[in-house]
């Protein structure tokens, strides 16, 4: 709990059997944490058996995606704020508190990974993709003129349930886009927010997503056009979340 308001955790997982228990057990250390939900998003044998050897609340999702991980966990968590991360050893529970800390002032807190001074020893976040993720998000931060912007995928965030409540009706990515569709919703809405510097640690196992520098070229270009598609419809007026 913090300042008598409750906190979640959620956690969508896939291949993180090796390192999950860790992570909610590290996640539950900080003392502010009120739930951690796990959801099971098709995930490899022997997952659930790790997650019920802890305290977290283990939920399920088949359709297979990122995005439909997270919406499922987003709508299965009680807390009155809600953060958002991962269980593969990359993120730790010390900065819940620094997202807390902010949140106070912010309804919303998106953590950057590209702070060099955060990226630890082997943390997946070499010369392309730290700088593919900067020049995107100042992509964003210039089409939509708003707050200084170094990250557009981090999984770390905050949200206050009254934003993602706002935001739910919108949800169009299932995949890991979504983790940037939900940034670009709460810049969409001029909702204040602040992004913040997290650590960035190695990933216990490996990413399909991110493993060669090829897949890494063709993500970045995916995120890239995701971003200017959005612009466009925001423009246009086409967009009904669109703050009035």
């Amino acid at each position: 709990m913090w300042n008598g308001k409750t906190v979640s955790v959620v956690f969508s997982t896939y291949r993180e059997k090796a390192s999950i228990r860790n992570s909610i057990e590290d996640f539950f250390a900080t003392g502010f944490v009120d739930e951690i939900v796990v959801v099971n998003n098709n995930a490899e044998p022997g997952t659930d058996d790790e997650v019920k050897k802890t305290k977290a609340r283990l939920v399920y999702e088949t359709r297979q995606g990122y995005g439909w991980g997270y919406q499922k966990g987003i709508t299965e968590a009680r807390g009155d704020i809600i953060i958002l991360s991962e269980p593969d050893g990359t993120y730790t529970g010390a900065d819940v508190e620094k997202f807390l800390v902010y949140g106070k002032e912010f309804p919303v807190v998106l953590g950057s990974r590209t702070n060099q001074s955060a990226i630890l020893e082997g943390a997946a976040m070499g010369f392309l993709r730290k700088w593919a993720n900067v020049l995107v998000a100042k992509v964003a931060e210039v089409l939509f003129n708003t707050n200084a912007l170094t990250e557009v995928g981090c999984t770390y965030k905050l949200f206050h349930r009254e934003v993602l409540e706002e935001l739910k009706p919108h949800w169009r990515a299932h995949d890991a886009l979504f983790a940037t569709e939900l940034l670009l919703l709460v810049v969409g809405r001029r909702i204040k927010f602040i992004e913040i510097p997290i650590t960035f640690r190695e990933r216990v196992g490996s990413s399909s997503l991110t493993r060669h520098w090829y897949q890494l070229v063709r993500w970045g270009w995916r995120i890239f056009w995701f971003v200017v598609k959005f612009w466009f419809r925001w423009v246009r007026g086409g967009l009904a979340f669109r703050q009035q």
